[in-house]
């Protein structure tokens, strides 16, 4: 029997891996409590609860966060239009800070002294995860067992994990037959991992997603992008913005349904665009660690408010901000990805780019249908269009004969830049 160790908290799923990490840990000798978020994925939560406690646990938290994953976390990426590499609206990146936020907290109200999680050695949520609990919680020390020899080594493979289980009673919903990883919250589902580490895989199968009660598809793993998906007739939308480009209303214009509040909101265009196919994406990425891998996501709410956003933005926001605002959402993306959310630069990154958003409000009309987002039109009191000043058929306030000078000032530096390639080029061929 091992010696005691002292209590640890567990960042606990219910899958395969945290269930055997939870038995593992017990026999290392440490007292485990189980936490369990709720962030909006599709759960039987009272069921994983029952499930940690016969394994051993102590204690099970299982919290609903949803509603401050949403409002603190997917809102400020909403505002930057966060993008990781031009593609990934980084689900599963602004998840972890927010699950070990309340894994920190959990574990200063039982006075344990570790926390422990299931993210492997090769991946980012491993740094996300910890780097987190270190800036909450200094004094923190963590247990992670796929950097553990003893553990990996142990288990080099899932296989060993699934007849580990198998010993131990632990009831596992993977199976050989389904190995890839799934990975779900309220802003996106991720699958890899398995079959889809060869990135060719195309066909093995329908997998359809959670989203709109399996509506959306892993279409990837279909074969076509068409092929299978039931899509529903188009959709058409009326999203509103208060001042900081922050969603507050949508109205569905079919049926005039309204949902108001930041997490009803976000459920309902889930809900709504998973039909459509939107938000699903098949890339190739860089993790932190300097590997490339694979992922599919789902992501539709999070699309449509991405090219919502950015649309009432481009609309009211001056050029000039508008161009350094691009700047700092790249560099909050990375920081996101990479796991720096509580760092003191992301913080900055955040108070600088919320003050650019004082401008950004009005109403979006969009529309989607298969798989893509269409923006219909938009107004805001903060507007920078002017129609008189634009149109082809009104003078408005501005001089035409002004753009001779403005051309002739610019053309200045590209005559001489030519001039000089060639004296350049005529010198050569001597």
């Amino acid at each position: 029997m091992a010696q005691p160790k002292g209590m640890v908290v567990l960042a606990y799923s219910g899958g395969l891996d945290t269930s055997c990490i939870l038995v593992w840990l017990k026999e290392q000798g440490y007292d485990v409590i189980a936490y369990l978020a709720n962030i909006g994925q599709k759960e039987d939560f009272e069921a994983a609860r029952k499930k940690a406690l016969a394994l051993g646990a102590k204690k099970v938290y299982i919290e609903d966060i949803s509603r401050e994953f949403v409002e603190e976390f997917i809102w400020p990426a909403v505002q930057a239009n966060a993008l990781y590499e031009d593609r990934y609206l980084l689900g599963t990146a602004l998840a972890r800070p927010c699950i070990a936020r309340k894994l920190v907290e959990i574990a200063q109200r039982e006075g344990a002294q570790f926390v422990a999680h299931g993210a492997t050695g090769k991946g980012n949520d491993q740094v996300r995860f910890e780097l987190t609990c270190y800036a909450l919680c200094p004094n923190i020390k963590v247990v992670a067992p796929w950097r553990l020899p003893e553990f990996y080594q142990r288990f080099p493979g899932r296989r060993e994990l699934m007849d580990y289980a198998k010993k131990h009673g632990i009831p596992v919903p993977v199976t050989p037959q389904t190995p890839w990883s799934m990975d779900e919250n309220l802003m996106h589902i991720s699958y890899e991992a398995g079959i889809l580490e060869n990135p060719k895989v195309i066909d093995h199968g329908r997998h359809g997603s959670h989203r709109a009660e399996g509506v959306s598809c892993i279409c990837s793993l279909i074969g076509n992008f068409t092929a299978g998906c039931v899509w529903a007739l188009a959709g058409a939308f009326v999203i509103k913005t208060r001042k900081g480009g922050v969603p507050v209303k949508v109205t569905n214009t079919g049926d005039g349904a309204t949902r108001c509040s930041a997490l009803e909101l976000f459920v309902y265009l889930n809900d709504i665009a998973g039909k459509h196919g939107v938000g699903r994406i098949d890339i190739v990425e860089n993790r932190l660690v300097g590997m490339k891998s694979r992922g599919i996501y789902e992501t539709p709410a999070g699309t449509i408010l991405y090219h919502a956003h950015l649309d009432i933005e481009a609309f009211t926001m001056d050029r000039e901000v508008r161009k350094i605002k691009q700047g700092l959402a790249l560099k909050f993306s990375e920081l996101v990805y990479n796991g720096f959310w509580h760092s003191p630069e992301c913080e900055f990154l955040r108070q600088c780019i919320g003050r650019s958003q004082e401008t950004v409000l009005g109403t979006v009309r969009l529309s989607v249908f298969k798989g893509q987002v269409y923006i219909l039109g938009r107004e805001s009191p903060r507007s920078l269009y002017n129609e008189e000043l634009v149109s082809m058929n009104v003078q408005g306030d501005y001089e035409p004969a002004d753009a001779t000078g403005f051309i002739n000032i610019n053309s200045l530096r590209l005559k001489e830049y030519h001039r000089l390639q060639s004296k350049v080029t005529v010198r050569q061929d001597e």
